[in-house]
């Protein structure tokens, strides 16, 4: 009876530790992806502020709708979207400025319908917030303090 007990608890632990080893290994991506964007001429592939232009550009670029709302009137307007690859998967990622702060918005299907807590971090310069709604994950980055950026993970 010990011994299974103990092959359990290990079991749980190692897929604990597997877990935690995961999401700082998609964060290390969300951090690239983010970097690599600001790099570029353009964070943005399809460049507009309205959603109902935004949202069909993805139409047959991934497997999911992606969900874009405009949010300029609580501060947060939306600069467009594009794609990347985050953990080995095609993404969809919207751009929303706050002042000058540019903000990436990661999303793709969740692993289950399970809503997942928030969970935030600071890496490299930039707060990092991931959460779960709707099916989705979502992963959201900038320089922006970690409260606005909060703020907008909120109206998401």
């Amino acid at each position: 009876m010990l011994t299974i007990v103990a092959g359990l608890s290990g079991l749980v632990g190692w897929q604990l530790s597997d877990t935690a080893a995961h999401k700082r290994s998609v964060a290390r991506d969300i951090v690239a992806a983010h970097a690599r964007s600001l790099l570029q001429d353009s964070t943005v592939q399809i460049a507009s502020s309205e959603s109902h232009s935004v949202k069909p550009w993805f139409n047959g670029r991934i497997e999911f709708a992606p969900t874009v709302k405009d949010l300029t009137a609580e501060g947060f307007p939306l600069v467009g979207g594009r794609l990347d690859l985050i953990d080995g998967r095609r993404t969809a990622a919207l751009v929303y400025k706050r002042r000058s702060h540019i903000i990436n918005v990661f999303m793709w299907p969740a692993a289950s319908n399970e809503v997942l807590p928030t969970s935030s971090v600071s890496l490299q310069g930039y707060n990092v917030i991931s959460w779960t709604a709707g099916g989705l994950s979502y992963w959201a980055i900038s320089d922006l303090n970690a409260k606005e950026l909060g703020q907008l993970q909120a109206l998401l």
